[in-house]
């Protein structure tokens, strides 16, 4: 099955260390820097529905600003409670300072 790459951001709007959300066919899609790599989930936590964007970015952990829920950005797995649900995760590539998502 061949990846349908979605031009997502510029490279160099993805803040090191830190987390923003963008729009992409109408899903708000979280990017996060981290260690040179960037690293995208959906943006609404899958326990309170907060923006994860507003949270607070850890390595390679995001903890939601509402109940500290943590996910692990590589690939949006839960890792405390009280989430009992993974996040969806998305393969990124960066060519030039262009990053690419594959959302299907």
């Amino acid at each position: 099955m061949t990846q349908n790459w979605i031009d997502a951001a510029a490279f160099s709007s993805v803040p090191q260390d830190d987390v923003i959300a963008v729009q992409i066919d109408g899903k708000e899609i979280a990017l996060y820097g981290v260690e040179g790599e960037v690293f995208a989930t959906d943006n609404i936590c899958t326990h309170g529905h907060a923006r994860l964007c507003d949270g607070f970015l850890e390595g390679h952990e995001i903890e939601c600003p509402l109940h500290q829920g943590r996910f692990d950005i590589r690939d949006g797995s839960a890792l405390c409670a009280p989430l009992t649900e993974a996040l969806k995760s998305y393969p990124v590539k960066i060519e030039g300072d262009r990053v690419w998502l594959a959302l299907e």
